[in-house]
């Protein structure tokens, strides 16, 4: 029997390009779908860092012109094999020359641009895909144009899944601009199919016209269904729940391997732990934090945005700094948050430590020298964080929903059972609550040792998402 064919398309993808956790899911859960018998390829944009890292090793496949609107624009597509897996990249320097993401209608017109390239390229590619995987608003313009515009292609055959990633950002669009590059028949700018709330959205656009729907967890295909979560999508999805699942990502555990990992100063294993006190050492002394040995460390590696539950943070830090614990964070987004975070290290330079931007090897630094990791959301999809800390033995201290709560089992003090520890509600003095109780916790060496070990000895590899996506993938034929 021939192998299932598969293209996953998607705007970012590690290692070629990243600005968060869609780029980590798309770089790792290739590999295995490959090791599920799935002939998987990728196809994603030739973004800037693509040319500039790994220019020399692509293949040019073909050059051609193709039609938006009145516009022909051109399309190189080329290629590369990394890790056994094959990457399509479409090339279009107005597009892609620049920044990933251009912001506003510019966005917007970049990725309908990449919609309407995969399609053309597909005929171009050496294997036809029984099913396309699209990844969020940037390519959820893919099921509705082949089910409209390409129906009586080769291409047009194709099944198709979108995976939400986050349903917050949904790929608004003019009716005059999806006219006029993608020519929208005016008939779709209605409120039962593409319009919302004024626009044309391509989110929307994806979750009528996807054979199947997935989210990065279980938790999080059902809190969509209500209006909280939903962001005005929930009527659609209540609609289409038959297709609607939750598949909970997983993480690359090769490059997060604390007993590998080449950005640590010692590594470690379940079966010898010294070097995560040396690495904890290691981290506060890098980060100039002056406390004394042994006192517990809370780290956050995070975008600073409302959505991270910061406004909880915001409310009572300086409480949970009364107490006998140190703080480190790293990340960088909303102008508020940062200014609060750079106040806190100036108030506190002994305690604390924020480092504004991003840094791959400090956050590898900050996940293993850390006793705690904070993700007190407001809303998360899946998260990876929580599952990258578990790995590095470090306990995860976050708000049941989305992923958190189907990743977080919180620990029980009298049946010693859990992985980490979490709060229920949105608030901010039962999140201080929990992290009190975390650091009484910590002060119980042996309930520590054991309630860590169980914590590193989740699979949280992206081997079981590969398997239940392949077998949603043969359903579809």
């Amino acid at each position: 029997m021939s192998s299932l064919k598969v293209l996953i398309a998607g705007a970012e993808a590690t290692p070629f390009a990243k600005t968060g956790g869609l780029a980590d899911v798309i770089g790792a859960l290739p590999r295995s779908l490959a090791k599920q018998g799935v002939d998987v390829r990728v196809i994603m944009p030739k973004h800037a860092t693509v040319k500039q890292n790994y220019g020399d090793q692509l293949k040019v496949i073909a050059t051609m012109n193709i039609q938006m609107g009145w516009r022909t624009l051109y399309m190189g597509l080329e290629t590369l094999t990394r890790d056994g897996v094959q990457y399509y990249f479409i090339d279009n320097e107005y597009y892609f020359g620049d920044c990933i993401y251009k912001g506003g209608e510019a966005e917007a017109e970049q990725y309908a641009y990449f919609c309407r390239a995969v399609i053309e390229a597909l005929p171009l590619l050496d294997f036809l895909p029984d099913v396309i995987h699209c990844n969020d608003w940037h390519t959820a313009m893919l099921p509705f144009l082949l089910k409209t515009q390409y129906c009586d292609t080769k291409q047009g055959k194709a099944k198709t899944v979108l995976t939400i990633h986050n349903l917050q950002y949904q790929g608004q669009i003019s009716f005059d601009l999806a006219r006029d590059i993608l020519q929208v028949d005016d008939k779709y700018f209605t409120s039962d199919c593409l319009e919302a709330y004024g626009s044309a959205n391509m989110m929307k656009a994806g979750l009528l016209f996807a054979d199947k729907i997935t989210t990065v967890s279980p938790t999080y295909a059902q809190e969509i269904l209500d209006p909280y979560y939903g962001r005005g999508m929930e009527g659609i999805l209540n609609m289409r729940r038959d297709v609607l699942s939750g598949i909970l990502n997983g993480i690359d555990t090769v490059e997060f391997d604390p007993a590998r990992d080449t950005h640590l100063k010692k590594t470690y294993s379940q079966d010898d732990m010294s070097g995560k006190y040396e690495d904890r050492n290691a981290l506060l002394e890098e980060l100039d934090v002056c406390v004394n040995p042994g006192t517990p460390v809370i780290g956050m590696v995070t975008r600073l945005t409302e959505q991270k539950g910061l406004d909880l943070v915001r409310a009572v830090l300086e409480e949970a700094l009364f107490e006998n614990v140190a703080f480190v964070l790293l990340g960088s987004g909303d102008a508020q948050y940062e200014s609060y975070f750079k106040y806190i290290a100036g108030r506190y330079p002994d305690k604390t430590a924020v480092c504004l931007g991003y840094n791959d090897p400090l956050a590898h630094r900050i996940y293993a020298g850390s006793d705690f990791l904070l993700m007190p959301s407001m809303f998360e999809p899946c998260g990876i964080s929580q599952m990258i800390a578990q790995r590095y033995g470090t306990l995860p201290i976050v708000r049941e929903t989305g992923g958190l709560a189907d990743t977080v089992q919180p620990y029980n003090n009298y049946s010693q059972e859990g992985n980490g520890f979490s709060f229920a509600n949105y608030n901010a003095h039962e999140m201080l609550n929990v992290i009190r109780f975390a650091l009484t916790v910590y002060e119980d060496k042996p309930a520590l040792a054991k309630l860590v070990r169980t914590a590193m000895d989740i699979d949280n590899s992206f081997d079981k998402s590969a398997a239940e996506y392949a077998d949603l993938y043969r359903s579809l034929l």
